[in-house]
């Protein structure tokens, strides 16, 4: 057998489906290195701050950098992405499938030009367009060019610069080929001549000497065919919309439908439908499902002597005529019609037959008639036939029973299934909505059982409509398919797989290639859908139809196939390859995954075995070698060739032939060495892909990382490495000879999976699979710098974060909207030479010696970042800190604590002696009532008084609702002001008189929000304006260095996010600007080193950070945020392992200088010194100013000398005698007594 080439001098056979030069054209002018988009500088002054931390739950963080970041976690519905880097090394997504990506390649031209990538996958979109399992995507835009002309998913793509030309192998229809296909150049698709394989194909590489090798699970070159028996499957036109024009009003004639399943020829009422005298009419049928017809029996009516003479068959929706052949009864000749094929009005002729000349698909059939016989035209009977193998989950659509077929397709349902127009899709289908926690298997289930006429080797796909047409795509689920296809010993292991149903567009699974039996009495093919478990949420499944398609074969191949391109035939003697001779030499059935090509050496890997090896062999010099031992004892399903070393992985845990601790589901072979290595000791469960990746494991110093993907959830121990959880996604550091996650090294982090990886030339490789990824892989607790480049840090402590068990203590630790896992809050402690980091929380963390340690840390960075934990275990495990203080060398920790210390039972609070590292000798009386939670602790400003906020009646036998003041002094308890009552979530002072409480309160029987407390009066009173708060609040913070002004955030009653801010006067709300899903934690006013845009809420010279879980408008989830007063913008982004969102409990400094002066203000009468002090020294300076002006100004005018005479002092008596001085008095008034006035 000979079959033209594909890149003969003979003919290039094309399916013209598209062309695409002008697309590569605009392509080829790029530049291949995508550009982010920066946000601008957050410009925080930290630098009053000292040390500055973050608390939260997470796993995975990063500052919000980039425009094109988020905190989304990785998609779980089947949908993967194309991905690029961020210059940190986390991910980015380029454009979004609905479905896997296998496979990706660098198209380039000849002239050395890169044209784009090439993506195959079971997808039917890519960054939203339309494209059916393979597109074209520009890697420095994302922008996408369809593909378009294949149906089903691709697998393997080879990309062939020499000859300009990308193999495309999976499982798919294209043109005249079957799993195989070419794109040539800017010409489009082109069938190769060989036809494709009769199964899928998995893996295509080039040689060295130049030759393709196909490899896969296929044992001959062919494609589909016909069956013997043609025309054998009935369409059911009973389940149409029948409808007719010009039907006559003769009773028992009108009626259309009297000819549907209607095949004894016998005229008469109710069996013969007839068009009003001498007038031309049409029969028309409207189907909820789309046929391909190859054949077309009308019984003619004679009733009355009246009959049809010529008709046109048109096809809808196309609205075309179409081409039939017949039989001429008269001349038993072959002969066409189109718009005019006869009948005939002999009355002994049953039945006619016109064959269809081109078989298209349809949805609604009209039959023209425009002459007649006698009085006018009619019909006794119809029937349509086609070559498709179908099943309909909708059984009216299968063939109809009228039909007496003995063994005919036909589907049965259970559960809520609902009938869905067919919308944008070739038919109608079953939807059902289910939610998750309903999901027995058998909940639902719809099975198939199609028209077997003729056994043989078939091709059997499964057809899911697309979400998109019924808005369906955020609640689509997985569905189990199993089936059951032959018997006896033609049986194959039952068919079991799972589909994704996340399709935008219509989908074609091929879930079986090999032999099916005919039906008979004792056996018939089956395939049944059923939801698969482990879901959540409401969920919405589909169920529409199963195609068998014949398929033919050459045979004589297995699992390998060699092609030489150059060749104009195809010659089917295999035995002269020795590619494909080694495929022959495997056992039947074999399956080859992956290839891989060094040299003249040719690996070769999947689900095979000899008696020389099994699941890995290499090709070389002609011959099949066995590599060490024999191979693996299980099925190999990817490969990754890194020089001299190949990384394998798959089902396997052994070698063969020997017993090599370590490979489970993994292994590498040195080839030089030809030895098997393990990878610490494997992963527990089967690994899909092995890739490679650039990543600094130490900071300024990139290599080559190996991925690990698959089937997992532990990376097992080995040597001093405990197992650890993991998602399907391990990263294995050569250099290290360790996991990634074993190593101290900062790092991204990394969870979901990854499917693809390519080169790209003069650009970053680019990736595939579904991943959510941050700029740092660290747990629950960071640092930021206060000075330099703002950039996030890692604590010195590993944190693994837990869940609580007791699901009272997970509510009374929500109360104040705080999350109840990772680190809460957390507190410096720099007293003398000390600086230790407090952390409170819940969670276990690993103490320097190797020990646990749960729910509260220290770390001694002045003894080498010493980690320890409190000393005494009495502690409940499940505890948690949500409030911690610092009042001397004592550590006030609060929450919902439990247990009990050195002999005394503890309820809300500890207290413990950081000098000593120790318990305090004597712990306060603990709190009662009915959920305890201590939520807030505030030291009153220039005193040791303590206050504590929370949910409690009494601290131990007084009677001390919401507040209570611990006075150090005295170390007891001292009750606070009556009145209030209910749960504080935050306390803050507004200087050293006035305390600030804000929670869900009653004050004096009245609900509020917020109360405030004067120290002087020990009086609890309302706040003006606290009636505008629309729910308690959860967060609390100044809004200027006096706290006159404040900040609170909250829930409103009907569930959404408040931010409200306290002027002094008055209340001003920010209004509904956070997504209903925003639980804010934490607030904070920070300084700025640049001035923003004047706001009417905040001073140009600071900013308010946001911690929580926030929904930011036109941007999506995020763990921190600022707000300059207009506009919220996201600041810091995080993750956790769990592949949720992370959370920010709160931010923390050592010091308190969050407003720009950072200086306090004095008392009044110490400014009132200063002033006087600043008078007086101002006075002296002037005084001797003016002695030296005046000093000045006698040495200018000259020296006068002083008088030498001496003065007499008696001189001038005798000029004024006493008499005349003391006379002159006796002429004034005198007063009483006559006393002389002055």
């Amino acid at each position: 057998m000979r079959f033209t080439s594909l890149f003969g001098s003979t003919a290039i056979e094309l399916t013209s489906i598209v062309q695409l030069w002008p697309v590569l054209s605009s392509l080829l002018s790029t530049a291949w290195a995508i550009n982010f988009s920066p946000v601008t500088s957050p410009n925080l002054d930290l630098s009053q701050l000292g040390r500055v931390a973050l608390a939260g739950d997470f796993d995975a963080i990063s500052l919000y950098t980039y425009e094109q970041q988020n905190q989304n976690g990785y998609s779980t519905n089947g949908s993967q992405s194309v991905l690029t880097r961020f210059p940190n090394g986390a991910f980015a997504t380029l454009a979004s499938a609905d479905a896997s990506i296998q496979t990706m390649c660098p198209f380039v031209l000849k002239s050395g030009k890169l044209a784009g990538v090439v993506v195959g996958g079971n997808f039917t979109s890519l960054g939203g367009k339309e494209t059916q399992g393979v597109a074209l995507i520009d890697p420095s835009t994302g922008n996408v060019t369809a593909l378009p002309g294949l149906n089903g998913s691709v697998n393997a793509l080879l990309c062939d610069p020499q000859t300009e030309t990308v193999y495309v192998g999976g499982e798919f229809r294209g043109g005249n080929s079957t799993n195989a296909i070419a794109w040539v150049g800017n010409s489009g698709w082109a069938n190769l001549q060989f036809a494709g394989f009769n199964g899928p194909v998995t893996s295509i590489a080039k040689a060295a000497n130049g030759n393709v090798i196909f490899g896969g699970a296929f044992d001959g070159l062919g494609n589909t065919t016909m069956p013997n028996k043609r025309d054998m499957q009935v369409v059911n036109i009973a389940s149409a919309s029948i409808s007719a024009t010009s039907s006559t009003t003769k009773d028992g004639f009108s009626d259309p439908r009297n000819i549907v399943c209607k095949t004894d020829g016998k005229d008469g009422p109710g069996k013969t439908w007839l068009l009003a005298d001498n007038t031309i009419g049409s029969w028309e049928a409207d189907f909820g499902f789309g046929f391909r017809p190859t054949k077309l029996r009308i019984w003619n009516t004679h009733q009355d002597g009246r009959g049809t003479k010529t008709f046109r068959f048109t096809a809808m929706p196309i609205r075309g005529i179409m081409n039939l052949t017949y039989v001429d009864p008269a001349t038993g000749k072959n002969a066409s019609c189109d718009a005019r094929c006869p009948l005939s009005d002999n009355t002994t002729l049953p039945y006619q037959d016109f064959k269809f000349e081109n078989v298209i698909g349809m949805s609604s059939v009209y039959i023209n008639i425009s002459e007649w016989y006698g009085s006018g035209g009619g019909l006794n009977g119809i029937e349509l036939f086609q070559d498709d193998i179908y099943a309909f989950a909708i059984n009216e659509f299968n063939e109809p029973s009228c039909a007496n077929i003995e063994l005919g397709s036909n589907s049965t349902v259970k559960g809520p299934w609902t009938v869905k127009p067919s919308a944008q899709s070739n038919s109608n289908y079953l939807s059902a909505n289910i939610n998750g926690r309903e999901l027995p298997s058998n909940s639902a289930a719809v099975v198939f059982q199609p028209d077997i006429k003729q056994s043989g080797n078939y091709s059997v796909t499964l057809f899911t409509p697309g979400c998109k047409p019924d808005n369906s795509c955020s609640s689509r689920g997985i569905v189990n398919v199993t089936g059951t296809f032959a018997s006896g010993t033609r049986a194959s292991p039952p068919l079991q797989t799972q589909i994704y149903q996340t399709n935008n567009f219509d989908k074609y699974d091929q879930i079986f290639s090999g032999y099916v039996n005919a039906n008979s009495d004792s056996f018939r093919p089956t395939v049944t859908i059923t939801p698969s478990l482990g879901q959540s949420g409401d969920l919405n499944f589909v169920a529409q139809r199963v195609r068998f398609e014949l398929t033919k074969s050459t045979g004589g191949l297995n699992g390998l196939f060699e092609f030489n391109s150059s060749q104009a035939t195809i010659d089917t003697d295999f035995s002269t390859s020795v590619i494909d001779s080694a495929g022959t030499d495997l056992g039947t059935g074999a399956v080859v995954s992956q290839l891989a090509v060094q040299g003249g050496t040719t690996y070769v890997a999947g689900n095979f075995s000899t008696d020389e090896f099994a699941n890995i062999f290499a090709i070389s010099d002609g011959n099949s070698t066995s590599l060490t031992a024999g191979g693996v004892n299980s099925q190999v399903t990817t490969m990754f060739l890194n020089g001299s070393l190949l990384y394998i992985g798959g089902n396997f845990t052994d070698t063969v032939k020997a017993n090599t601790v370590g490979l489970n589901h993994l292994a590498v072979y040195s080839i030089p060495d030809k030895a098997w290595q393990p990878l610490g000791a494997g992963v527990n469960g089967r690994v899909n892909a092995i890739l490679p990746l650039i990543l600094n494991t130490t900071e300024g110093k990139p290599e080559l990382v190996i991925t690990v993907n698959g089937n997992f959830d532990q990376v097992l121990a080995f040597g001093n490495n405990q197992a650890t959880a993991s998602t399907g996604l391990a990263v294995w550091v050569p250099s290290r000879r360790n996991w990634l996650q074993n190593l101290n090294a900062q790092s991204i982090a990394l969870s979901g999976t990854l499917t693809a990886a390519t080169d790209v030339p003069g650009s970053d490789p680019i990736f595939a699979g579904t991943i959510s990824s941050q700029g740092l892989g660290t747990n629950d607790a960071v640092s930021l710098p206060i000075t330099g480049d703002l950039r996030i840090n890692p604590l010195p402590i590993s944190i693994q974060p837990k869940q609580l068990e007791n699901s009272s203590k997970r509510k009374r630790a929500g109360i104040s909207g705080q999350n109840v896992t990772g680190v809460v809050t957390g507190v410096f402690y720099e007293s003398g030479d000390r600086n230790i980091t407090v952390l409170g929380g819940h969670f276990t963390a690993r103490a320097t010696n190797g020990s646990s340690l749960n729910n509260l840390v220290f770390i001694n960075g002045s003894n080498s970042d010493r980690v320890t934990g409190v000393v005494d275990q009495g502690l409940d495990q499940d505890s948690v800190f949500l409030a911690l203080g610092v009042q001397g060398d004592t550590l006030y920790a609060g929450g919902t604590v439990t247990g009990s210390v050195r002999g005394a039972n503890i309820n809300g609070l500890i207290l413990y002696d950081l000098k000593q590292a120790d318990y305090v000798p004597t712990q306060p009386p603990a709190f009662m009532g009915r959920n305890v939670a201590v939520n807030s602790i505030a030291t009153r400003p220039n005193t040791a008084d303590v206050y504590v906020g929370g949910e409690f009646d009494s601290a131990g036998s007084l009677s001390c609702p919401s507040v209570c003041n611990f006075r150090t002094s005295t170390s007891q308890w001292n009750r606070v002001g009556t009145g209030l009552v209910g749960s504080v979530a935050s306390l803050t002072w507004s200087g050293a008189s006035t305390l600030i409480a804000g929670g869900n309160l009653t004050l004096n029987g009245n609900n509020t929000s917020i109360a405030t407390y004067a120290t002087k009066t020990d009086i609890w009173s309302p706040l003006t304006g606290a009636e505008a708060i629309p729910g308690p609040i959860t967060a609390l913070a100044p809004a200027n260095d006096a706290a006159s002004q404040f900040w609170v955030a909250g829930k409103s009653i009907n569930g959404s996010a408040f931010l409200m801010k306290y002027d002094g006067s008055g209340w001003k709300s920010v209004g509904d600007s956070l997504g209903k899903t925003t639980t804010i934690r934490g607030l904070q006013v920070l300084s700025l080193s640049q001035n923003h845009a004047q706001t009417p809420l905040i001073e140009r010279s600071m900013t308010l950070v946001l911690t929580g879980q926030l929904e930011i408008p036109n941007f999506g989830n995020a763990s921190a945020a600022l707000f300059n007063g207009t506009t919220f913008t996201p600041f810091i982004l995080s993750t956790t392992s769990g592949n949720l969102p992370g959370s920010l409990s709160q931010i923390f400094s050592a010091k308190q200088n969050f407003f720009k002066s950072g200086v306090k203000h004095l008392a009044v009468g110490f400014v009132v010194l200063i002033s006087l002090a600043l008078a007086l020294a101002l006075i002296f300076i002037l005084v001797v100013i003016g002695i030296v002006a005046e000093r000045w100004r006698r040495k200018r005018e000259g020296y006068m000398p002083a008088p030498t005479q001496i003065y007499d002092k008696n001189s001038n008596m005798d000029r004024v005698p006493p008499e005349h001085l003391f006379g002159a008095m006796s002429q004034q008034a005198r007063g009483p007594s006559g006393a002389p006035m002055l």
